[in-house]
């Protein structure tokens, strides 16, 4: 009998979706989805764009045996959870405080740490196991998060993400347009119009933040360690800075692989969750 488990991604911008084939926490990724996120959206409008993408991706809804969610969107949830219920039959274990993440949060307040990150964290600590590292995630925002090799959330930084600070230049300026967000590798800084000034701007300043919030990290939490940390790269716009020498490895689904995880790790929750068969 299939187990497959779909897992969400609830971020300020998208719904990122998977689905693996197994609750394994090494379980192959079939197949990856998303859509725009829309918090006003109906539990009925959610559930069925989810049916629809699964099926034209050659899966079946009925074989889906487990839903997992993380949401840094309080007000997505309900309708999520309402569309998982109607639409597949089950509650989804959702990634929040009070369960089980094989980490140590030393956040000052742990439960301020997005659910995103904790999921980041996870695949991140699973994947390369007995490493320090540093995750920077592409998305709405660009986060960085420093876990030590004894699976200890240290904490992390926040800053502007490629799409706030385009928007910011476009909503806040008079005569300057929006543009599309591109990977300048291999091309010089200097624009010679406003799209590519902007373009660039937005490229390469994004490109030393990171290289200077990852510099510092380094410095302030790992000086002592006997191996540089590993830095692992996710997110929407992570292949855009492939080639930068920015991080080791680029992994785009790691929120969901921490996901799998999580769930694997709350398998009582899960069975509560599932329906009676």
């Amino acid at each position: 009998m299939s187990q497959q488990i779909l897992c969400l991604d609830i971020g300020n911008t998208t719904i990122h979706a998977g689905l693996y084939a197994s609750p394994e926490a090494d379980a192959p990724l079939i197949l990856q989805f998303r859509r725009t996120s829309e918090f006003r959206a109906s539990s009925d409008e959610i559930g069925l764009f989810m049916k629809a993408a699964l099926r034209e991706n050659g899966a079946d809804p009925k074989q889906i045996d487990k839903i997992a969610l993380a949401s840094v969107v309080p007000d997505a949830v309900y309708s999520i959870r309402g569309a998982c219920q109607k639409y597949f039959g089950m509650s989804p274990f959702i990634l929040q405080a009070g369960v089980k993440t094989g980490l140590k949060i030393r956040y000052r307040n742990p439960l301020e740490v997005g659910a995103d990150r904790i999921a980041n964290a996870i695949a991140a600590t699973h994947l390369f196991p007995n490493r320090d590292l540093i995750i920077v995630d592409f998305g709405t925002a660009t986060t960085f998060c420093a876990v030590s090799r004894e699976r200890d959330y240290l904490g992390g930084v926040i800053l502007a993400g490629l799409r706030i600070s385009m928007e910011a230049l476009e909503t806040k300026t008079a005569k300057l347009p929006a543009v599309e967000i591109v990977s300048l590798r291999d091309r010089e800084c200097l624009g010679r119009s406003t799209v590519e000034s902007m373009q660039s701007g937005l490229y390469f300043g994004q490109i030393g933040m990171v290289r200077e919030v990852r510099d510092r990290l380094v410095r302030e939490c790992f000086a002592q360690s006997p191996q540089p940390p590993l830095v692992i790269a996710t997110g929407g716009f992570a292949g855009l800075f492939e080639g930068e020498n920015l991080f080791d490895h680029v992994r785009p689904d790691l929120v969901l692989r921490g996901l799998l995880i999580a769930a694997r790790l709350n398998e009582a929750e899960l069975a509560r969750a599932t329906p009676a068969n």
